[in-house]
Order: structure tokens, then sequence, then C-alpha cells
């Protein structure tokens, strides 16, 4: 009879699932961007809620040491006091995404913010997955319509390269992601704009992307003014929302303006959890994370689109080997260089094709193509290299034939480079204007 009834109980105990147990914790310390709870069992990454005066505020487990556990609000934080209940949050886990995600603008979380009503999920997904295997990939074969004349000739990307796009402040580097918003050939356009100002949200779903092309477009926005939490979020929410139509067979373009402000949040999660600082200040989990989300962006496999993804990187003060930019140009597969010089002169958008280069552009367009562009960087490098000789007179004509047919075509040139905001050049016309400036220009 008991060895009966013990049997029945442990099948019953065997068909109850397990669940980790989960205890409620209380803040011991508010100190700059982090709480300090202890009492919390809680998992790296998991979410919870700080009850607080004014009610309850949402928070993320970042870290931990012996018996602290770190916490990072999502929002600004105000009303806690000393033992304040912190409280494990049990809601589904994952982000929500779905083709109703089309037309929205979400934040870090996946929550609208466009006053639409709610997303219909059709599955929820994790913010991170498993590296994809490398050789399952596709390789890069094909060229990517832009609408940009200057990339689309001289600087091609491939369906499914990573590029960046690096400039100061103020050059025109949302200007230019609205322009390949509008030109590109790509199905599903994914914005990220993490770390920007506010106001520049408003206008870029409003001026520079236009209701059409916000119909296939997705804009997650974590501006400057959210906590370091949200626009790292914002990053990998954009990356996911990516993935996710990638793995619906489609091709994705997506634009992550910047990916500086995404190693400056995590700069400040992890010092502010104890990370000893490295290069300028920047842990080294920083350098660990950029290439963590850069790789999830490319080809898929057979079965799968792709993710062609500019990643724009602030260059402070102009300086190109600042260590966010020389991380990147390692783990990018080419980059877009925007000089202020061009820019203060009126020049538009402000590509410095001397700087910028494409490291699958051989492989994705005609030999001929290829020694047309190089044929133009030629050229137009050899007026920039003697422009200081030219523009003070010093130069006497007929000395040098290069520099003869430098001065000769650099207005044909420059004319070629530029092109008006709201304008899109598809890629034939784009290298058939650049097969005709050749023919001007001569052999090498």
């Amino acid at each position: 009879m008991t060895s009966s009834l013990l049997s029945r109980i442990k099948n019953l105990k065997d068909q109850v699932p397990q669940a980790p147990i989960v205890a409620s914790g209380k803040l011991v310390r508010g100190i700059g961007l982090t709480l300090e709870a202890v009492g919390c069992q809680m998992p790296v990454g998991s979410q919870c809620l700080v009850q607080t005066v004014d009610g309850e505020i949402e928070a993320e487990v970042v870290g931990f040491a012996e018996n602290i556990t770190y916490l990072m609000p999502t929002e600004a934080v105000k009303g806690i006091v000393p033992g304040s209940r912190v409280q494990p949050l049990n809601r589904e886990q994952g982000l929500a995404v779905g083709m109703e995600l089309l037309g929205r603008v979400v934040d870090g979380n996946g929550q609208p913010l466009d006053g639409l009503g709610p997303i219909k999920a059709e599955k929820r997904v994790p913010l991170t997955r498993p590296p994809m295997n490398p050789l399952t990939r596709k390789p890069i074969t094909q060229p990517l319509d832009v609408g940009v004349r200057a990339i689309n000739s001289i600087i091609t990307v491939g369906s499914g390269q990573r590029m960046g796009l690096f400039a100061g402040s103020g050059v025109g580097k949302s200007v230019l992601m609205g322009m390949m918003t509008r030109g590109t050939k790509a199905d599903v356009v994914v914005v990220g704009l993490v770390g920007e100002r506010g106001r520049e949200v408003k206008e870029f779903i409003q001026d520079i992307l236009g209701d059409e092309e916000r119909q296939k477009a997705v804009v997650v926005a974590a501006p400057a003014d959210t906590s370091p939490l949200m626009r790292l979020k914002g990053c990998e929410t954009a990356v996911t929302i990516a993935e996710y139509f990638r793995d619906q067979g489609l091709n994705v373009l997506l634009l992550i303006d910047s990916l500086t402000r995404y190693a400056m949040a995590q700069r400040e999660i992890a010092l502010a959890v104890g990370e000893p600082p490295a290069t300028k200040g920047y842990p080294p989990s920083v350098f660990a994370r950029l290439p963590a989300l850069v790789e999830r962006a490319g080809n898929g496999n057979e079965n799968q689109g792709s993710i062609t993804a500019f990643y724009t990187v602030l260059t402070e003060g102009d300086d190109l080997q600042d260590p966010i930019a020389d991380a990147a140009r390692a783990i990018l597969d080419g980059h877009i260089v925007l000089s202020r010089n061009l820019a203060d002169s009126g020049h538009y958008p402000a590509i410095d094709i001397e700087a910028s280069i494409s490291r699958v552009m051989p492989m994705v367009v005609s030999e001929e193509h290829v020694q047309n562009a190089r044929r133009v960087r030629q050229v137009y490098s050899n007026y920039q290299q003697n422009k200081d000789l030219i523009n003070i007179g010093a130069y006497t004509k007929g000395t040098d034939p290069r520099i003869d047919l430098a001065i000769n075509a650099e207005p044909a040139i420059n004319a070629f480079l530029q092109q008006g905001m709201q304008q899109v050049l598809d890629f034939e016309q784009s290298v058939g204007a650049m097969t005709t400036l050749c023919g001007g220009l001569g052999a090498a």
C-alpha cells in the first residue's frame, strides 16, 4: 500500500514541469546608472520590476557580484528608497515579430511609438541567437542598387555586404541614409535610430523617409535621452527584426545610426557595473559586442534572403583613428567616408571616393566596371593631390599630362559624384554615366 502510494506520488511529481525558483529581493544601493539588490535569484538579462514611491519601474539584470545583483533601469530613476522591493517580471520572453511590423515605429523593446495600436506578433524570437555557421552562408555575387550614383558606380555594394558609413556630426549621414532608403531595390528596409537627437527621429520618418517608402520599412527608435540599456537594445532589436525578414526569404536593407552610440551605451553599462576601462575608456566587452552584432547581418543560407547593412560610425573630430572607427573598419566589408571639406563646399553627397572602398566590389561587377571605377579614382586623386598648387597658380599647364587631364576633367567628375537629395539614379544609369565619363578620360 505504502509503496504503491509512493510510486503514484513519484509519477505525479515527474509530470509537474520544473521551473527555476525565482525570489524577490530588495534594493540596498542606488548609484549612478545602476541599482544594487540582494535576495534576487534572477539570471543576467532577465527583467524585473522595482517598486518606487511613484509606482513601478522596469529594470534588467546586467551583472552580479557574490550576493549583489546589479540592475539597469530602462527609464529614468526616481522615487526609489532603500529597501524597495525587486520583483521578477513574468511576461512572454523575446521580441514580437511579424509582417505587421512593416510601416511601424517601435522602441528598443519592440513596443509601438507611432500611436497606431498594438502589433500583432506572428512569433516571438530572442534578441540574440547563436552565430550562423559561415559555411552555410550564400556567397555575395549580386550588386545591390541603392539609388546613389557615386556608390553604385565607384563603391558598388553587394547584396549581403556589411558597410560602414564614417563621418563626423553634421556631414550628411542621415540624408544619405534617406537617399538609400528611397532608392534601394531591397524588399524591406529596417532603420535603427539609436542615440541620436529625438528631433531627428520624426524628421527622418516624415521628411527623409516619406510615406511611400515607410510602407516597406520598420523604424526602431531609441533617442539619446533614453537609458543606455534601451539604446543597446535598440540596435539589437533592429538586427533581430532584419533577421526575421531574412528568414522569410526577403532581401533586407539594414541601416543602423549609429554603431558608435551602441558602443557608448555598452561602455556606460560596463563601467557602471565595475568593468575596467581599456582604450579611451572603452572596456573590453565593447570590442567583443561589436563583431557579435555586425556578424548577424549578411547573407543567409540557400533558403533565406539577405541583410545588406550600413552602420554609421561617428568619428569624433573627424578622426578616423578613433578606437570604434578602427575596430569597425576591421570587421566590416568596406567603408564609405563622408568628408567635412566636401560638405562645407556644398558637395552632396559628401562622399570621399579616395578614402572609401568596397571589398566585395570585384566579385559583383564586371572587369570593365572595376577598371572604369579605378580610372575615375586615379584622375580624381591626381587633382586632389595637386589641388593646392593649382589653386595658387604654382602649376604650369603642360608640365604633366596627367595633371592637365585632371584639371580638365575635374568639373565633369564633380558633377558626376553629386546628386540631389530627392533624386534616385538606378544601377544601370549610374554605370552608364560612369562609362560615358571614362570615355572622355582616355586610357590610364
